[in-house]
C-alpha cells in the first residue's frame, strides 16, 4: 500500500492545530443526475441502512435510485440559493465565523476548515489539505448534536478509513456528541426567546428531530434518549410546563417502525386536541437544510393547518447565529486548550536533526 504525505514536506515547517466541522452533505446541484449519484453514497451506508447488503443493493438500485433522486430534485430546486443548497451555505458561513473568531485570538496557529460526509468537500479531501497546511493536532466536531451510529458514527468511519491511508497521523480528538453541553442548551433557549419576543408564544413548542428505525434505538443507540435529554434540559431552561413542550421525531422512510411520535402523525393530532397554535424548533439540526425548510416549513404546516390549526411557525435553526458560534468556539475552545498551552518546538528539533543527518550523508 502507498501512503499519502505532504507534497513539498519540510521538517521546519510549522505544526498547527486543526478544527474540521463536518456535516451530512448535500447533492452539486438540484438535478436528477446529482440526486442519483449523492443518494447512492449516501444510502449505501451501512451505517445509514443496517440492512443485508446483497439485499439492501437489489431495493437501492432496481427501486429507490429509479424513483426518489427525480422526486427530490424537485424538492431541491425549490430551496436551492445563489450559494447552493441550503446547508452547504450555513456550513460555509459557520465555518467562516469561527474561523476569524479562532484567528483574532491565535493568529495562524489554529487553521478551521469544514467538509462534509457525503458528496462534494470530502472529509478525506480536506484532511489532505489541512495536513499541506502544517495540522499535526487536529480535532473533528460533527455537527450532529445527538450521537447516532447513523451520522456520528459514520462520520468517524469515514475518518478512519481516510488515515488508513495517510502515511503521518495527527493527534486526534473527535467530538461525540454534544447534547446537553450547557451553552449548546443557552444557545437554543436563547435563538427561541428571540423568536418569541418578536412573535409571541404559541400554546405548543414542539421540538422535532430526524428520525431513526426503532430498531437501532433497541440495539443500543444513544440517539433516542440524548434527544429527549436535549428537551428536557431546554424546557428547564425555558421554564416550560409539562404540556407546554413535545419531543417528535421527522424524515421516517419506508414501511419499518421509526422512532415515535412522528411529527407529521402529531401535527395532524393536535389541533383535535385543542392546540390551535404551534411553533416548531428541530434542535438536532445544526443548519437548516431541505428537511427543515421543505418538510418543517413547507410540508408539515400544511398538515397542521388542514387539521384545523390557526397559527404555525418554524423556528429556525441556529445556523451562523452569534449565540452558536459562541457556543462551538466555547466547545471546540475547550477541545484545544492544553494543546495550545503547549509550545510548538518539535518542528525546531526535527530540522535540527535533519540538518545533522544530511551533513553526514555520503
Amino acid at each position: 500500500m502507498k501512503y499519502q504525505g505532504v507534497s513539498n514536506y519540510s521538517h521546519q515547517s510549522p505544526e498547527r492545530i486543526g478544527i474540521l466541522i463536518t456535516n451530512l452533505g448535500s447533492p452539486d446541484a438540484p438535478t436528477t443526475g446529482a440526486l442519483r449519484r449523492y443518494l447512492k453514497q449516501f444510502l449505501w451506508d451501512p451505517r445509514v441502512v443496517e440492512l443485508s447488503r446483497p439485499f439492501w443493493w437489489v431495493i437501492l438500485n432496481g427501486i429507490i435510485l429509479n424513483l426518489r433522486p427525480r422526486r427530490s430534485a424537485r424538492a431541491y430546486r425549490a430551496v436551492w440559493g445563489a450559494e447552493g443548497a441550503p446547508l452547504l451555505m450555513h456550513t460555509r458561513r459557520q465555518c467562516s465565523a469561527l474561523a476569524e473568531r479562532f484567528r483574532a485570538r491565535y493568529g495562524e496557529r489554529v487553521v478551521v476548515d469544514y467538509a462534509m460526509r457525503y458528496g462534494s468537500r470530502s472529509i478525506a479531501e480536506v484532511i489532505g489539505r489541512m495536513q499541506e497546511q502544517g495540522v499535526r493536532r487536529l480535532v473533528l466536531l460533527p455537527l450532529f448534536p445527538q450521537y447516532s451510529g447513523a451520522t456520528n458514527g459514520s462520520t468517524f468511519d469515514a475518518l478512519a478509513e481516510d488515515f488508513c491511508h495517510r502515511r503521518w497521523l495527527p493527534d486526534l480528538r473527535f467530538v461525540s456528541h454534544y447534547h446537553d453541553f450547557p451553552p449548546y442548551i443557552e444557545a437554543l433557549a436563547r435563538h427561541i426567546e428571540q423568536h418569541w419576543e418578536r412573535h409571541g408564544r404559541a400554546q405548543l413548542l414542539l421540538l422535532s428531530y430526524h428520525g431513526l428505525p426503532r430498531r437501532y434505538l433497541v440495539a443500543g443507540d444513544p440517539y433516542f434518549c440524548e434527544c429527549h435529554a436535549t428537551s428536557r434540559l431546554l424546557a428547564e431552561r425555558l421554564q416550560l410546563a409539562e404540556g407546554e413542550y413535545l419531543t417528535s421525531f421527522q424524515s421516517r422512510f419506508g414501511r419499518e417502525e421509526w422512532l415515535q411520535p412522528y411529527t407529521d402523525a402529531t401535527l395532524k393530532e393536535l389541533p383535535v386536541k385543542g392546540v390551535r397554535s404551534v411553533q416548531v424548533c428541530c434542535p438536532g439540526f445544526a443548519a437548516d437544510c431541505l428537511e427543515t425548510i421543505e418538510e418543517i416549513g413547507v410540508e408539515n404546516r400544511h398538515y397542521f393547518l388542514a387539521a384545523g390549526g390557526e397559527r404555525y411557525e418554524y423556528i429556525a435553526a441556529l445556523n451562523d447565529s452569534v449565540e452558536h458560534i459562541d457556543a462551538l468556539e466555547a466547545l471546540l475552545s475547550e477541545q484545544i486548550g492544553d494543546w495550545l498551552a503547549r509550545p510548538s518546538t518539535d518542528g525546531e528539533r526535527r530540522a535540527e536533526r535533519a540538518r545533522r543527518i544530511d551533513s553526514q550523508a555520503p
